[in-house]
């Protein structure tokens, strides 16, 4: 690549397609750090690296060296038929992901063929001419060509959270490139304000943020629910060794087996090991982000939903998402408070010529095409940024200069020395006309306008640029009205929102008095209000104590907005934030759930986890219901295993000591789990009630203990019982007692789906039929099994009929029992 490429203007138009692919095939994908795809005969044989998988698949080897060949060829199709069956689930949800993630990914302007082009940010190559516009994410390292009041962030890299300017200077070489250098820009940066075009220099892991990615690719911290369901796993985990080394010791004390032994201690790990979690979950996400998208919700990020569904405290920014975000100009007033054309013409110039991220306020200004420009030019801009919350242009007509501030009212007016009167003439502003400027910009607050207020102050005719330090002593012309009217369906959505359990709190940068009278039209009441001049004041711990109060956070820019965020999640919530502008992305970033619109700026939508492909409130209320539906779902599988493999814990350390032969064979119990698992597919699919999805819920491990240790006996005691009758009532020998609990076995794990699913009376909340079909057909398949040509091979011997009329008493009395469990445990949890 020729590195002087800049200073030949034949190069502006970009690559070629064919020479774009070409480097493309030749440098890889514009990524830091690729995604390896391995081919899925790699990805498969990788489920087989779990060493629980490797036990059993080596002492089936064994066995079939030992001369039961049968056997071991069962086992081995068991654990294939259980490693395929979480494989594929698995794939086919991460496929789903992708898809639904490719729907909103971040592209780029890029010039082939000498055309614009909307390009994916992986497809971009070094040679590529690439537009950038404040919002824009810088895609790749690359010098600027042509820049026009071009600023951008670059935090990232440096640290430092101004905006830097950058320019073009076409003597500069590649090699020399620092982060600081004016021309160049770099992966990682947002432009904040003004344009450019840009060769791309560097791609990838070439880049300088790609030098150091290693630095950057810590993982992300684990949300409650992912840490939640590790220490559930790590549970389970430690119980399934303490009762296979157990049931081990056991069976080498009664000189069974050596080999039996140890193929029974393994299965046995495998059969009371949740190894389906992962699965359940990624399954269940999947699908509650193909349902998410059907309510036109996408989710770029699959642990989101969990946060989603728990998620109890919403803030939002007001402008588009409780308002219509179609401003209009109603009012320019000079301080007497009455329309003047020159408050409209000092803002039309200010709007006209700034080449920042225009506002809907500068778009309603511009809509007035009455005001004659021609005639100015413009020769410099101090771009607004959010912590002096004003935009300044340097402009010129003849010998004239001007320099025209706009922003907000009150900082506008302490940047002020004196004002324009009635007639035109300069006043001094002294405290009674500043008090009166005061209160004229609070009654339009109160009858709900947004307020902008212009201020200018003539320059020397040599002025060459424009800076921060010009904008003092101004002279206050007056003030732009706009009126923004609420969403007709936000105050119902918002209705709904609280009435779920959810604390809406609006975030804003506008005013308090104009908030308060939109918050009022949607019918939303007030419990307190924080500016962000208190919030300034504030050290950590006391804004922790005073953001639970209230709902109103009006005056504040992105770091109190961030903050605000951090305080609400040290007091144990789940927060949720939605926005969709550049000051918008370190709250997206920080919330447990950033949710932003499919129209929002580039450094917005990828700091979010969650995009609305429609901005209305209606449409998140369904994705905080579905993502609900979502943990509900997950929770099911979660309480089910564990109050089964709690029991089954117990009952097998009982049937270990007393009985004189193993309770069942590792095929069966392996068989066992294989069934089982099945029987659980269809459960992403199935409804949650009402009452579920009503409040946010969270991950609770003494909630999942307690309910593990009453639900848990109660599967151990039916099972003793079940012992008790085949030795006692049917005389089994050691072939039917091991049919006899496996199908006992197979029906009370499966047949407890339908009472745990459901906090309700069971035959009152009814389940998704592809799931009652499945569990019930698991069931009979568990039953017919003695009697198939097969049974031998697996070690069962047929069950006379008198044992499945007993089971089927026995099974209505054991649901009966759960259910009573059930509802205890219901009635003192809520108690407690």
């Amino acid at each position: 690549m020729d590195t002087h490429a800049t200073a030949r203007p034949m190069q502006w138009n970009g690559l070629s397609s064919a020479e774009a692919q070409a480097r493309f095939k030749r440098d890889g994908p514009n990524q830091i750090r690729p995604q390896p795809q391995r081919r899925l005969a790699l990805q498969l044989l990788a489920r087989f690296q779990n060493p629980l998988v490797l036990i059993l698949l080596a002492a089936s080897g064994v066995s079939a060296m030992t001369g039961d060949a049968m056997g071991a060829a069962v086992i081995g199709l068991i654990i294939l038929a259980s490693v395929l069956l979480d494989f594929f689930q698995e794939h086919r949800a991460g496929r789903a992901a992708e898809r639904l993630a490719e729907q909103v990914a971040v592209t780029v302007t890029t010039l082939r063929d000498g055309l614009p082009c909307a390009l994916a940010l992986p497809q971009l190559v070094q040679g590529d001419v690439v537009l950038l516009s404040a919002g824009n994410l810088v895609p790749a390292d690359g010098l600027a060509l042509e820049v026009e009041d071009f600023f951008v962030n670059q935090a990232q890299l440096t640290g430092e959270p101004y905006p830097v300017e950058k320019h073009v200077d076409p003597s500069a070489g590649f090699d020399a490139w620092l982060p600081e250098a004016g021309n160049a820009v770099f992966m990682g940066s947002s432009v904040i304000s003004g344009s450019a075009r840009i060769l791309v220099m560097r791609t990838g892991s070439a880049t300088a943020l790609g030098q150091i990615a290693a630095s950057l690719a810590k993982p992300a911290p684990a949300t409650a629910f992912e840490h939640g369901t590790r220490q559930f796993g790590l549970l389970i985990m430690r119980l399934t060794l303490a009762m296979v080394l157990f049931v081990l010791l056991v069976n080498i004390v009664h000189h069974r087996p050596l080999l039996e032994s140890f193929l029974f201690a393994v299965a046995l790990a495998v059969g009371l090991t949740p190894e389906l979690l992962p699965m359940i979950v990624s399954v269940t996400l999947a699908r509650g982000a193909l349902r998410m998208a059907d309510q036109k919700v996408i989710v770029k990020r699959l642990s989101a939903i969990q946060d989603m569904g728990s998620m109890d405290v919403l803030c939002t920014d007001k402008t588009g998402t409780l308002t219509q975000a179609r401003i209009r100009l109603e009012r320019h007033v000079n301080a007497q408070n009455q329309e003047c054309a020159r408050v409209l013409e000092l803002a039309y110039l200010n709007s006209s010529f700034e080449t920042g991220l225009k506002s809907p306020l500068d778009d309603a200004i511009l809509q007035h095409g009455e005001v004659d420009v021609s005639g100015w030019k413009k020769l410099d801009e101090v771009p607004f940024d959010f912590e002096r919350r004003r935009v300044s242009v340097l402009v010129a007509r003849g010998s004239q200069r001007l320099l025209i501030c706009k922003g907000a009212p009150e900082d506008i007016l302490r940047l002020c020395a004196r004002y324009e009167g009635e007639g035109g003439e300069i006043l001094p502003l002294d405290a009674q006309a500043r008090g009166r400027i005061e209160g004229l910009f609070d009654r339009l607050g109160d009858d709900g306008f947004r307020v902008l207020g212009i201020g200018w102050r003539e320059v020397a005719a040599d002025h060459p640029h424009a800076v921060v330090t010009d904008e003092t002593a101004l002279i206050f012309a007056g003030l732009a009205a706009f009126l923004d009217p609420p969403k007709p369906s936000a105050g119902p959505a918002l209705a709904a929102m609280v009435a779920s359990g959810l604390a809406v709190k609006i975030v804003t940068g506008d005013s308090e008095r104009v908030t308060r009278h939109v918050c009022a039209q949607l019918g939303l009441p007030i419990t307190g209000v924080l500016t962000g001049q208190e919030i300034a004041r504030m050290n950590d711990d006391a804004l922790r104590a005073r953001v639970g109060g209230v709902n109103l956070i009006c005056r504040a820019n992105p770091a109190q907005k961030t903050r605000v965020l951090l305080a609400l999640k040290a007091r144990g919530h789940v927060v949720g934030y939605l926005g969709d502008g550049i000051n918008d992305a370190p709250s997206l970033h920080t919330a447990d759930v950033g949710i932003s619109v499919d129209g929002a700026v580039d450094v917005a939508k990828q700091a979010a986890a969650m995009i609305l492909l429609e901005n209305d409130l209606h449409v998140l209320h369904a994705g905080i219901l579905e993502g609900r539906r979502t943990f509900g779902n997950v929770m099911k599988y979660i309480m089910m295993a564990t109050s089964s493999n709690f029991g089954n814990m117990f009952s097998m350390a009982a049937a270990a000591v007393v009985l004189p032969f193993l309770p069942m064979l590792p095929l069966q119990i392996l068989l066992n789990n294989l069934l089982y698992d099945v029987s659980e597919l269809p459960l992403p699919l199935d409804h949650v009630d009402h009452e579920d999805m009503a409040r946010p819920r969270r991950w609770d491990m003494r909630f999942i203990r307690n309910f593990m240790l009453v639900i848990g006996p109660i599967s151990s005691v039916f099972d003793l019982l079940t012992f008790y009758l085949l030795i006692v009532l049917f005389k089994a020998d050691e072939a039917l007692f091991h049919t006899g609990w496996f199908v006992e076995s197979i029906a009370t794990q499966v047949l407890v789906i339908f009472v745990i699913r459901t906090r309700r009376n069971p035959l009152r909340s009814h389940p998704h039929p592809w799931l009652m079909l499945v569990s019930l057909g698991v069931v009979a398949l568990a039953m017919l099994l003695p009697f198939s040509p097969i049974a031998g091979d697996l070690g069962f011997a047929p069950l006379p009929l008198e044992f499945f009329a007993l089971l089927t008493v026995l099974l209505v009395v054991y649901l009966l029992l759960v259910e009573a469990g059930k509802r205890w445990f219901y009635r003192r949890w809520a108690s407690t």
